[in-house]
């Protein structure tokens, strides 16, 4: 989630909109690896994308503000 957000402002600061296509790689492929590698299962963008999103940055509020330890 920080990696997307500095891409993000990478991309509109510089005006190189083009890199915002790399956020679903950024904001998922990450994810993915970890499910289908290491956890051995199937994450819950392919069912339920939005639902997934919305939870990744309310994981990120929560590790940001204290409540979710690093």
């Amino acid at each position: 989630s920080t990696l997307v957000l500095f891409v993000i402002g990478v991309a509109v600061l510089k005006s190189q909109y083009p890199l915002l296509w790399l956020l679903p790689v950024i904001g998922y492929g990450f994810a993915w690896v970890g499910h289908f590698f290491f956890e051995k299962n199937r994450p819950a963008t392919f069912k339920h994308p939005f639902y997934s999103l919305w939870a990744d940055w309310v994981m990120f509020k929560d590790m940001l503000i204290g409540k979710i330890k690093w």
